[in-house]
């Protein structure tokens, strides 16, 4: 990227809200210009909320002038090449082949690209958060699931259908509970929020966290059981990147050194052929945001990237 300062916009989409946010990038520098969102009034189903992701993005550029591109983070698969969700479980509707980067582009004049969410996520990490001057990095964000990224030579790796780094998907007991996905033994089938509300004897995660900060023994148990779980999944992706960097980012890292310190313990347990001297583990920086944020980036790297995305059918 040039010296010329750019915006760009993201757009982050959720069940029951959609949030976007500005960023301006110059040289190697990014910063967040504004973010705000509107609910995504999920209910009007699929072709609505398209639309209302477009508009929004026009209200949003025309309050901030000079936006040269737009990313779309989306809570589920995707199909890089032609821009549409394959599968989106937490929005209602049939969102099969659905296309949206090519309205969206559209309608804001601008070339548009999709991203997961969690690699969004990952990658505002990266660029302005918790992972800056890393060059490798894991990310994990806790929530409904568990969102996952890798990141190599200082690039999110996104793998040639843009699930590239679902750590929260592998296998750590082949015998384990059924995990969303329709695998056995997941990390995310231990440490999704109503297993760690189950976990810690409450209704949601949010309270399984107050409770232990509160000094509740059931709770305190069940988060370090969690954070045991998480510790044998970073331990494989530890194994396999070698990462200066792990960001654990979502509701649940409120919980601190509580759910950290079990995580450090079963990383200092598993690994034992690369160093861990100079792997640190650090909350994420950016909050509610991060998945717009990177979004955003998302959007400014691909088209920086003429040659490759004038390839592809997402790029207008």
């Amino acid at each position: 990227m040039s010296d010329v300062t750019t915006r760009h916009l993201g757009l982050d989409l959720g069940g029951t809200n959609l949030k976007w946010a500005v960023v301006e990038h110059r040289a190697e520098a990014w910063r967040t210009l504004a973010t705000d969102r509107v609910s995504t009034e999920s209910q009007e189903g699929p072709d609505a909320v398209v639309r209302r992701i477009a508009e929004t993005g026009a209200d949003v550029m025309a309050a901030w002038p000079g936006v040269v591109s737009a990313g779309i983070g989306v809570p589920g698969l995707y199909d890089p090449a032609a821009g549409t969700t394959r599968f989106l479980p937490n929005v209602p509707g049939d969102w099969a082949g659905r296309p949206v980067a090519a309205p969206v582009a559209g309608r804001l004049g601008v070339p548009a690209f999709l991203i997961n969410d969690a690699r969004a996520f990952g990658l505002a990490e990266l660029r302005l958060g918790a992972g800056r001057g890393a060059s490798s990095m894991v990310g994990l964000t806790l929530g409904t699931g568990v969102g996952s990224v890798i990141a190599v030579d200082g690039r999110v790796h996104l793998g040639h259908d843009g699930t590239g780094g679902e750590g929260g998907h592998q296998t750590i007991d082949p015998d384990g509970p059924w995990c969303t996905c329709g695998n056995r033994g997941c990390v995310e089938a231990y440490a999704r929020a109503d297993q760690i509300a189950a976990a810690c004897g409450t209704s949601t995660a949010e309270e399984a966290v107050t409770r232990a900060r509160d000094g509740d023994a059931r709770a305190r148990a069940g988060l370090a059981e969690v954070g045991r779980y998480l510790g044998i999944g970073i331990s494989n992706l530890v194994v396999v990147i070698s990462p200066d960097r792990i960001v654990i980012g979502g509701g649940i890292a409120a919980a601190g050194d509580l759910l950290f310190d079990p995580i450090l313990e079963e990383i200092r347990r598993r690994v034992h052929i690369t160093s861990l001297d100079q792997v640190t583990l650090v909350a994420a920086e950016l909050g509610t945001w991060a998945g717009a944020i990177g979004a955003a980036v998302h959007g400014a790297e691909r088209a920086a990237e003429p040659a490759r995305a004038a390839a592809r059918p997402d790029r207008l």
